[in-house]
């Protein structure tokens, strides 16, 4: 396992950078967006209905998007593909490096958001395949874990950052750095598909099917085609039980983590007054309990209790921090109910782990991106619903007093969610039935 995990140390560094220079600037953003649009006040609807549909607009083009890169990355290898969006994700942040007034915020605000639709979900989906290529089924959940690990390190290390840097040079680094992602990416990075396997190159021309062993790969039986469709996730969803209740999971998580973003900062603003600073600390704290969590307790729980207990476990985690939340009455309890986050960040992996089982070991990119742009639909119905909750009860026109009243909605997302997750048993994955039923027929 230790070897494996050496043989991505490129693809973890690639992560590290991209997630620093995207994380590091998120603790600005919000003051960034508050001076942009209400300067000199702590509540501003524009402000949150903004950042609403700009999240909606994302997860509706990130849907459509992501799992069809994740189908082509199948077929023309996962460095090619997750080149693209960590270039894109370049353009907004020097933007707002150069300027930060309203004009250059819009302009920021515009292509933000039409360059996240390929970029948000797509490099974590092709992250996740990549490790898939490496890591055989019963190592994925610790590897998974790990590489989100990388991640909340990038995190830590990003907000760190932001905390001693002031506004124009935090989105000045952040450029940076991205900038310094798409380099590496395209010097370092191996691909984790060999050429034999039908790997197409280049991506812009084609090429015919590669044959190995006298059988022609995109005639075998497969669940998907090379681009996805709603008949797709239908027939998967129809083969794998498991993989149709990980992707309710999938869909109520995802709503609770959107309007997180969508609500949860602004009620911090508009009840306790946080500022840039205040928001990094938070982040720093969550941030730190995550990575010690992903990079050494979830690899020791996983072999003990299984990826689909610690999802579960996770999820009743999440429900207890935003019940708390909800309610906070002073303004150290945002702090102390991210311990909770110790739990919380091993729901994702846990998850991709239990998808990548369930397909075989050339439909990791379709399957990843299915779930990815499951997760983008929820993205788009999260802000429909949540940012106008939370903008009614932070007004004056609240039908009661109960500024929170949005945090413990998400907190009941988060529940159906649990429940969900507590009906999924630890079967065999699809594909391993598969091969099994065609052995015992040849027997």
């Amino acid at each position: 396992m230790e070897n494996k995990l050496t043989g991505l140390s490129h693809l973890f560094v690639t992560v590290f950078l991209s997630t620093f220079a995207n994380f590091m600037v998120v603790p600005s953003l919000t003051d960034v967006t508050m001076f942009a649009l209400c300067p000199g006040q702590d509540e501003c609807s524009l402000a949150i209905y903004l950042t609403g549909s700009q999240q909606a607009i994302i997860g509706l083009g990130a849907m459509i998007i992501t799992p069809v890169i994740g189908n082509l990355s199948d077929e023309y290898g996962r460095k090619v593909l997750l080149t693209v969006p960590i270039t894109l994700s370049i353009i907004p942040l020097v933007i707002l490096a150069y300027s930060r007034t309203t004009n250059f915020f819009y302009a920021y605000f515009v292509l933000r958001t039409l360059t996240a639709m390929v970029c948000d979900s797509s490099t974590n989906c092709l992250a996740l395949a990549y490790v898939a290529d490496k890591i055989p089924d019963g190592e994925r959940a610790p590897a998974f874990g790990i590489l989100a690990g990388v991640g909340s390190a990038a995190f830590v290390c990003g907000t760190l950052a932001t905390r001693f840097l002031s506004t124009a040079s935090t989105f000045q680094v952040a450029a940076f750095v991205s900038i310094l992602a798409a380099i590496y990416v395209r010097v370092f990075l191996e691909e984790s598909i060999p050429n034999e396997v039908g790997i197409r190159q280049p991506i812009l021309r084609g090429a015919p099917n590669v044959i190995k062993e006298g059988v022609e790969l995109e005639k075998t039986t497969q669940v998907f085609k090379r681009f996805p469709s709603l008949g797709d996730l239908i027939r998967l969803m129809k083969i794998s039980r498991t993989f149709s209740q990980a992707a309710v999971v999938s869909f109520f998580n995802s709503l609770a983590d959107g309007a997180i973003i969508a609500s949860l900062l602004y009620f911090l603003k508009a009840r306790f007054h946080f500022n840039k600073n205040q928001y990094a600390d938070l982040m720093l704290i969550v941030g730190v309990s995550g990575t010690i969590s992903q990079l050494i307790f979830m690899p020791m729980l996983v072999p003990i209790i299984g990826e689909e207990k610690l999802l579960s476990i996770g999820l009743l985690m999440g429900i207890t921090n935003m019940f708390l939340s909800s309610i906070a009455w002073s303004v150290w309890v945002p702090y102390a109910t991210t311990v909770f986050s110790i739990f919380t960040v091993c729901v994702q992996p846990s998850l991709r782990s239990i998808v990548s089982k369930q397909v075989g070991p050339i439909e990791q990119g379709k399957a990843q991106g299915c779930i990815s742009g499951i997760s983008s639909f929820a993205n788009i119905v999260s802000p429909l619903i949540f940012s106008p909750l939370t903008a009614l009860f932070l007004s004056e026109e609240a039908p009661f007093h109960f500024p929170g009243f949005s945090i413990m909605c998400i907190g009941f997302a988060m529940m159906i969610a649990f429940i969900q997750s507590i009906m999924i048993r630890g079967v065999p994955s699809s594909h391993k039935a598969e091969n099994n039923n065609s052995t015992d027929s040849e027997a």
